[in-house]
């Protein structure tokens, strides 16, 4: 049931009074999702999934015991797992935000903004 023109007109004056309050917790809040959480998990997932990649790759090809190679096949395994989990967590509502920001971007810019991110926290951290 939509929002009356009485109710609508309240909460835009209380998100106003919100803003003015205290605008650096509106921004931080503004920029985070509710999925936000989730779609973290999910880089660290793949971030794991590609060191266990590496970790077998290694063991094979430079001929080192097949129990290293395992080891690096169950990292991939449980990475694997835990990407999907997050993502069931995430739910289609979540993928459908997540794809349409991306649209909205580009993938390009998805990714040049987490490097521009990261340096800045870098530059937090040097001060």
């Amino acid at each position: 049931m939509p929002l009356s023109e009485d109710e609508q007109r309240i909460l835009q004056q209380i998100e106003q009074q919100f803003y003015d309050q205290d605008p650096d917790l509106a921004g931080e809040i503004g920029r985070h999702s509710v999925y936000a959480h989730h779609l973290r998990l999910m880089k660290f997932a793949t971030v794991t999934f590609i060191l266990g990649v590496v970790v077998l790759v290694a063991a094979l090809a430079f001929e080192h015991s097949f129990v290293v190679a395992f080891l690096g096949f169950v990292v991939m395994l449980g990475a694997a797992l835990w990407f999907e989990r997050s993502l069931r967590k995430l739910g289609r509502a979540g993928v459908a935000q997540l794809t349409a920001s991306m649209r909205e971007r580009g993938f390009g810019d998805s990714l040049r903004g987490a490097t521009d991110r990261a340096r800045e926290r870098l530059k937090r951290d040097e001060e």
